[in-house]
């Protein structure tokens, strides 16, 4: 059982796997691996959806608001961004109780065409003579509660491995969704070259435009993810050595078939680790609401060029992740998953403590009756932005700068461009180190049992840091700063390490905890 565990912390993030891999007195057919391999990789896959059905349009929400309700303010946007995790926390354990006594299939497929619904939805609440705002925040509440499936993916990915398979599978799960997170408005960028006017398919009143067309690739890719999973997702449970194991889910049952094996699971390392996971989505769903705002207010970039240029960020910081998840399973064969995620937590908060405003340079003031173009002393960065800055036949531009009515702008110094990158260099560092490791500590702190309720609950900690993330931030940004609302990030990440400090024991396997294995 030694050399099993260390196998299992030896295999790549991404690898292959072969049948037979386990212990020796198990035997798997190519059928019955290639099925299961195929079911865990379609929902792979279906975590991936979900996370861009949050993210791709994080960078176009605000200026889109903007552009179809005047009335919406910047308070408003977090209550937006904040209802496609509402959604997701409510549907969570509906969806999870349902995959307990029907095929995961039924939850999948209505999970996949409620979002898709949505999405399509999005896509004409511009139409509405008034109340626009919310038929936008109905549109992505909705989103959220077809993503809610994410339990359902978690608890079956987690019971069709062994405990060889789990820890590289429960890897890629996280790998998949934070790539989905990080990447989604990857999409968004893309699209916004299309420009705000874009063109109007006249007969169904659809706008195809840079708000409109992330939307719509969203639905197109959940109807893809639909046949996908009818065609190709099977039902399978194994146990920690990889024998097949009853299920009320199973279409087929097997003389073989054990049962789960008996333990108490560490509570404390459970309810510590789901409070990790929901300051590590805390931060970066944070990080992701600011950008636009950010940046809008502190280099005076227009709609149009926050969410492009916004977008690259991100995308950016997309191809650091990915750089990122290939070496982890590397390093953390070398000083293992808990240290990884403290260095995470480390260099997250030096990201934000470097966003902090400092100097006598301040932001350009958004008047409504006086232009104000010219900045003294402009630094590289501004040059950078102005050599950005191309007109665009359908290019509206309205007041750009720190609104004056955010009575902060006159006395908070700017955060220059090079902080900013700086900083988001360090988080897309620290984020996806983070969200791995805690989610791989999770599963393997669960053991051997049926993951699904548990999973629910670490469903909803991350929907509940996707919902308290935005509206914090633009709470606190709008009436007191980038000064107030990053110190009180860097406090609130200084009380995780603390709390990964006491709890830092009792972060380890279930058969560590059992004897089963060493440490």
């Amino acid at each position: 059982m030694a050399s099993l565990g260390i196998e299992a912390e030896q295999e790549p993030l991404l690898g292959d796997h072969t049948p037979g891999s386990r212990e020796g007195d198990i035997i798997e057919t190519e059928e019955h691996y290639k099925s299961r391999w195929r079911s865990i990789r379609i929902l792979y896959l279906t975590m991936f959806l979900s996370s861009v059905g949050f993210s791709i349009v994080i960078m176009s929400i605000w200026p889109y608001l903007q552009k179809i309700d005047e009335t919406a303010d910047a308070s408003f946007l977090g209550w937006v961004i904040a209802s496609f995790s509402l959604g997701q926390m409510v549907a969570s354990p509906i969806f999870g109780l349902w995959s307990n006594y029907r095929p995961r299939k039924e939850p999948l497929i209505v999970s996949i065409f409620i979002s898709v619904a949505a999405n399509c939805l999005y896509a004409y609440v511009h139409l509405p003579a008034s109340h626009n705002k919310y038929y936008m925040l109905v549109a992505r509440g909705l989103v959220g509660f077809g993503a809610g499936n994410v339990a359902v993916v978690r608890s079956y990915i987690a019971g069709a491995t062994s405990l060889q398979e789990r820890t590289g599978s429960m890897a890629n799960t996280s790998a998949c969704q934070a790539l989905g997170f990080i990447l989604g408005p990857v999409f968004q960028t893309c699209f916004a070259l299309i420009g705000e006017k874009g063109v109007t398919w006249d007969t169904i009143k659809l706008q195809i435009n840079m708000y409109t067309a992330p939307v719509l690739l969203g639905a197109f890719l959940g109807i893809l993810n639909i046949i996908l999973i009818l065609a190709i997702l099977r039902e399978h449970r194994v146990d920690d050595s990889g024998r097949q194991c009853k299920s009320i889910n199973f279409e087929e049952a097997s003389p073989d078939e054990v049962q789960d094996p008996q333990g108490n699971i560490d509570q404390v390392a459970v309810a510590s680790t789901n409070v990790l996971f929901f300051v590590v989505l805390f931060i970066f769903a944070l990080f992701e609401t600011i950008v636009t705002p950010l940046t809008m207010d502190m280099y005076a970039w227009t709609r149009e060029q926050a969410v492009l240029y916004g977008g690259i960020i991100l995308a950016a910081l997309g191809v650091e992740a990915v750089i990122i998840f290939m070496g982890i399973k590397l390093l953390s064969k070398k000083i293992g998953e808990r240290a990884i995620l403290l260095g995470g937590l480390i260099v997250v908060w030096v990201g934000f403590f470097i966003l902090l405003p400092w100097g006598n340079q301040f932001p350009k003031i958004q008047w409504q009756d006086l232009r104000n173009n010219s900045i003294p002393n402009a630094t590289f960065g501004e040059i950078i932005i102005t050599l950005w800055k191309s007109p665009r036949d359908d290019h509206n531009e309205g007041p750009t700068g720190c609104p004056i009515e955010q009575a902060w702008c006159l006395y908070t110094p700017m955060i220059h461009l090079a902080q900013f990158l700086t900083s988001a260099v360090l988080i897309g560092i620290g984020y996806p180190s983070c969200n791995v490791m805690s989610y791989t500590l999770y599963s393997k702190i669960l053991g051997p049992k049926p993951q699904g309720v548990y999973m629910g609950w670490l469903t909803a900690s991350g929907s509940a840091a996707r919902i308290l993330g935005p509206v914090f931030i633009s709470q606190v940004y709008t009436s007191w700063g980038p000064r107030w609302a990053f110190s009180l990030v860097c406090g609130l990440v200084v009380l995780t390490i603390t709390l990964l400090g006491v709890v830092y024991r009792r972060l380890i396997a279930f058969s560590v905890r059992r004897g089963r294995i060493p440490e």
